[in-house]
């Protein structure tokens, strides 16, 4: 049996408005092994892009593996940390003021990739200087600035 590989997955979102032009930016760490992952979309919001980054750096993942994911969206760790999301999910995606989540489509992708992988959350405070947070960021606006142009076309 092959032990469980440990990866590192460093992610943020940038959005321009909100909604409007947004990115995401991932780092995918394996060993010395890195890769960068990042996409973005016309019409959209920061947190849709934030959960986007972490379902791309997990969806790339090809096997089941051990995932300290660093990224710095409080929604995000929170949500899924603190037990919201499965309660939202429980209540047929109703939070508990009784309005309906948001995003639910991507908690829907995001859900099954958590079971599927060992992740732990770690939250850092955004454009405080962590390396691979800016770096993440840089992706990400990157993109925005794309979608932000398409938007012009």
């Amino acid at each position: 049996m092959t032990a469980i590989k440990s990866v590192e997955i460093f992610s943020d979102g940038a959005c321009s408005g909100n909604p409007g032009a947004g990115g995401y930016g991932v780092v995918l760490r394996y060993g010395t092994n890195e890769k960068e992952l990042s996409g973005g979309e016309k019409s959209t919001t920061n947190n849709r892009m934030e959960l986007m980054g972490v379902i791309e750096g997990l969806s790339a993942l090809k096997e089941p593996c051990k995932v300290t994911l660093t990224t710095d969206s409080k929604y995000i760790v929170d949500s899924v940390t603190k037990g919201w999301v499965c309660g939202w999910k429980k209540r047929n995606w109703i939070k508990s003021d009784g309005k309906k989540a948001l995003n639910i489509d991507l908690w829907e992708k995001l859900l099954p990739l958590l079971e599927m992988h060992d992740v732990s959350f770690v939250w850092v405070k955004g454009h405080a200087g962590h390396p691979e947070n800016e770096r993440c960021d840089r992706l990400a606006v990157r993109q925005r600035d794309i979608y932000s142009s398409k938007q012009e076309e």
